[in-house]
């Protein structure tokens, strides 16, 4: 079942290496990811899930590649240690499992770990069988959920300026402070979702469908740098 979970924002600029002279800028980000993280290391789950949106709905197994050469980088992670003797999968990682792998990878994680690429469009009835499918995978499982709110918050964003945006960004923060008692993500609308270049969508009405309990939320980062919503919150 689940007992932990981190939700993190995948830009990246979260990456130094990526963000260069620019990375200062997200310091608060980073610090933030990193307790959100320590705190599903510190619950000691047999195993943990890194969710994140991709091209395609698969599970990528521990030792999977991903990098940031896409970004002028070369810079390759791997999502935890490849079992002794097991076959690397040709698959690499999305974008969003690569910095959750790099996460977990700062944060010293050696335990257990899969990944679970999840194509964004997907409904809530898909989403939602698949989390309370993951939150079963192991006796104690955290979760490592990488998405980011809308990407419209200026015209500097890469979805422009939306006016709708702010307010939407607002509402993913108060579910994620108090655990969504009323089902924010659940109806967070799909078309809507793409139009703000929303790409936590799918990631967070996997977690809504997998806690059991209402538990301890924590909202430890909302802000909109870059015109692009990130949020970091955990969940024990």
């Amino acid at each position: 079942m689940l007992v932990t979970a981190a939700v993190c924002p995948c830009p990246p600029l979260l990456v130094p290496e990526v963000a260069a002279g620019a990375a200062p800028e997200l310091d608060a980000v980073r610090a933030a990811c990193d307790e959100a993280v320590r705190t599903v290391l510190a619950a000691r789950p047999d195993l943990i899930v890194v969710v994140g949106e991709g091209p395609v709905t698969r599970t990528h197994k521990q030792g999977a590649r991903g990098g940031f050469q896409p970004f002028g980088v070369d810079r390759e992670v791997r999502l935890g240690a490849a079992p002794e003797g097991a076959e690397v999968s040709a698959h690499r990682l999305p974008l969003s499992l690569t910095v959750g792998a790099w996460l977990l990878e700062r944060a010293g994680w050696t335990g257990p770990v899969a990944g679970y690429e999840v194509e964004g469009g997907r409904s809530w009835p898909a989403n939602g069988e698949d989390g309370v499918h993951l939150g079963g995978w192991a006796e104690r499982v955290g979760f490592l959920l990488m998405g980011d709110g809308t990407a419209c918050r200026s015209v500097k964003a890469p979805g422009y300026l939306d006016e709708r945006a702010e307010e939407v960004d607002t509402s993913i923060a108060q579910a994620l402070a108090n655990g969504d008692p009323e089902g924010f993500f659940a109806n967070l609308d799909e078309d809507l979702a793409r139009e703000l270049k929303i790409s936590g969508r799918a990631p967070w009405q996997i977690l809504t469908a997998a806690f059991e309990e209402d538990g301890d939320w924590r909202l430890l980062y909302e802000g909109a740098p870059y015109g692009v919503g990130y949020f970091v919150a955990h969940w024990s």
